[in-house]
Order: structure tokens, then C-alpha cells, then sequence
């Protein structure tokens, strides 16, 4: 498996399409301009002023499939050109209303019937904290013990619109992700995946929960999950992650002082990460997996792992997804050698996905490396095009 093969990882981009990401992750390369770019982004699109056609042509070209599912047809068409799946990411983030609660449904509901009408698309995928509030998921984190009658109310109705989507997922036999989120809210998300896991997954694995090994419980959490799936007989799909939330989950253990859930150092989520795989692999017949990673030795660990065990490039239980936009060399080298891959694809009206890209910018700049390594596979590709001076 060759990952510096830029010629089939950037193979799916136009010169210009090339040239404008070259330009785009060096600007995310300086930290002054990507803080500076999101205030005044904010600032213009609350004042309505005439932005939205730069940033459509640039950030949100770059990591979005566009505004509506509809919109999302030819990203989806470009992928599945070169054997990449599509993952449509409902990226809106709700303003803890109950009309717009149920609008979510409606919308996740929307992607399910999209993957069942395609075989493009393999999973859709959900967050929690878009079917109820923030309060009630923090209310609910240790125990619905905790809850008082109004909120186990509200818990209730949360529920059932889970139930709406992944019964909905099952109807149409779409795979579906629920998304890891803050430490505080992910004791009601695993509560609530496993329901959902105990409920569907009986024969066949329709609902993933997704592990985040960059906190220090999770590979218990993995074992542990484990055991229930075999005591209660059903199946679990599991996406494995290294995680996003450190900077805010650390700031959070210190100001209300109490221990801090993530590891120590990188190397410690590495190995847990690494001990994941391990777990899923010498349990595949219990489980599915997707790994959600833009880290190439993880990849080359699991594809090393599924040679030894003499396992299918193909398997439909092993799954490897990276985000749009991103790390083009991991999925398309991989799809390229036939194993399953998929593009998480956001979508969303421009203004309402500001918040997920200026976190996409704001993570190609602090993850150490991130932005280098873009930057020079796609020198690379430029200088191999004999485009590198036209830039």
C-alpha cells in the first residue's frame, strides 16, 4: 500500500481544483488568519454581508457536498467514479428547540432514504446532541436516576425520535452512525447506542456507536460493551476514532476540577487506538467496524491484520472513512487496492455549517502535521502535473 501515490489520490481533482486546495491549506497553515478569518466570517454572514459565493467556491467546496441532499449528488457520483462511498453528514447544529429537533429527523431521515436508493452510500450518520438538549443529555449523563419528572418527560420524547431514526435505518436496511461527542453528554450516548444496538442489531449490524480513544476508559469501555453484546445476544457496530474534543475537554476537567478522561500523550491513544483494532478484529464475528482515521500507520495496522487473518480486502464488516476534503491519499490509495471506503460528506445551508468548517480549519491548524502533510502530497501532485510554478 503506497500512500504517496498522489497521482491516484488526487487523480478525482481538476488543475484548478488542486491549485485552489494548495492555496486553501496554506492559508489554514497560519493560525493569525484562520482566528482572524473566522471572526469576520461570523461577523459578515450575521450581517448578511455578500460573502457567500467566496466562501462556497472555496472552504465549503472544499469540505462540504453542498446545501441539501440533493446538492450532494455529483460529490456523490465523483466518489463512487473511484469505488468511495459517501457518508452524508447532516452538519446544521440545532438551537435546542423541539421543532427543530424533529427537523432533524426529518433531515437524517432524508440521508437513509438517499443510501437506500443508492449504493453509493453506505452509512448515514447522527449526533444526539441534535434530538434534544444540551441540558437533558448533561442531566442524564450518570444515571436517569438524576432526572426529575419534566426532564425524564422530555429524556422520553428524545427517544423516541432516536427510535424514529434507527427503526427508520432498519425499514430500509441502511447502516447508521451515532457520533461520539463531549465526555459529559457520551455517558447518555452510550446509553442510548446500546439501546438502540440491543433493539436493531439482533441478526445483522444496523446502528454503529463510534469510541473515541483519545480518553483513557475507552478500550475497557470496548470490553465491556462486548461482554453485553454477547450476554444480551446481539451485535455491535462500532466506529473507532482517535477523537476530536481534547483542548475542550481538558479546559473543562480543570475548571470544574475533576480528573481529566483524556490520555496522557498521543502515544498513549495510539496504543489504545492500535489495541482497539486487536479487539475487533479477533471478534469479527460479533461485530462490524469503521475506522474513522486520517492516520496512515492505523491503516496499514488493520490492513496488516486482515492479511494475517486471511481476511477479504472487501469484507462488508471492516470499513475504513475519512472526512471530505481530507487525507485524499488514505481513501483513494485504499479504494484503489479494493477495500471499503467512504467520505464523510457534510452538508447544510452555508451560514448554519459555518461552525463545522471553521473547526475544519481550526484542526488543520493546531493537529500537529495535518496541514504540512496536505500541503506537500499536493505540491507533489502539482509538481508531478508540471503546475507547481503556475500557482
Amino acid at each position: 500500500m503506497d500512500f504517496n501515490n498522489t497521482k491516484i489520490a488526487f487523480e478525482y481533482k481538476s488543475n484548478y481544483q488542486l491549485k485552489r486546495a494548495y492555496q486553501l491549506f496554506k492559508l489554514m497553515g497560519n493560525h493569525f488568519l484562520v482566528n482572524l478569518g473566522g471572526i469576520f466570517t461570523n461577523f459578515a454572514l450575521k450581517v448578511n454581508l455578500p460573502i457567500r459565493t467566496v466562501i462556497k467556491k472555496t472552504i465549503f467546496d472544499q469540505f462540504c457536498g453542498g446545501e441539501n441532499v440533493n446538492d450532494c449528488e455529483l460529490k456523490i457520483k465523483l466518489l463512487a467514479k473511484y469505488n468511495v462511498g459517501t457518508i452524508l453528514d447532516y452538519s446544521v447544529e440545532g438551537v435546542g428547540l423541539k421543532d427543530d429537533f424533529q427537523s432533524t429527523v426529518t433531515e437524517i431521515k432524508k440521508t437513509i432514504d438517499a443510501a437506500d436508493n443508492s449504493l453509493d452510500i453506505p452509512f448515514s450518520v447522527f449526533k444526539l446532541t441534535g434530538l434534544t438538549s444540551f441540558s437533558i443529555l448533561k442531566a442524564a449523563n450518570d444515571s436517569l436516576d438524576d432526572l426529575n419528572s419534566s426532564q425524564l418527560f422530555e429524556y422520553n420524547d428524545f427517544i423516541d425520535r432516536v427510535d424514529q431514526i434507527c427503526s427508520y435505518a432498519v425499514e430500509k436496511n441502511v447502516k447508521i452512525f451515532i457520533d461520539a461527542e463531549d465526555s459529559w453528554f457520551q455517558g447518555s450516548i452510550d446509553r442510548v447506542a446500546e439501546q438502540m444496538m440491543k433493539l436493531y442489531n439482533q441478526k445483522n449490524v444496523i446502528v454503529y456507536t463510534t469510541i473515541q480513544f483519545y480518553r483513557w476508559d475507552r478500550l475497557g469501555y470496548l470490553n465491556d460493551l462486548h461482554a453485553k453484546c454477547k450476554a444480551d445476544k446481539f451485535k455491535i457496530g462500532i466506529k473507532l476514532v482517535r477523537g476530536a474534543y481534547m483542548e475542550k475537554e481538558r479546559a473543562m476537567a480543570i475548571k470544574m476540577n475533576y480528573k481529566d478522561p483524556i490520555q496522557k500523550d498521543k502515544l498513549s491513544t495510539d496504543n489504545d487506538f492500535n489495541k482497539g483494532i486487536d479487539f475487533c478484529i479477533n471478534n469479527l464475528n460479533d461485530l462490524s467496524i469503521c475506522l474513522g482515521t486520517h492516520n496512515e500507520k492505523s491503516c496499514l495496522y488493520l490492513i496488516d491484520l486482515m492479511r494475517v487473518n486471511n481476511i477479504d480486502e472487501n469484507d462488508s464488516r471492516i470499513y475504513f472513512a475519512q472526512l471530505l476534503g481530507m487525507s485524499d491519499h488514505i481513501s483513494f490509495n485504499l479504494s484503489k487496492e479494493s477495500y471499503n471506503v467512504a467520505k464523510y460528506v457534510p452538508y447544510g445551508p452555508i451560514k448554519e455549517v459555518m461552525p463545522y468548517l471553521l473547526r475544519r480549519a481550526q484542526e488543520n491548524t493546531s493537529v500537529a502535521g495535518q496541514t504540512s502533510r496536505e500541503l506537500s502530497l499536493i505540491s507533489k501532485e502539482l509538481k508531478r502535473r508540471k503546475l507547481i510554478n503556475r500557482i
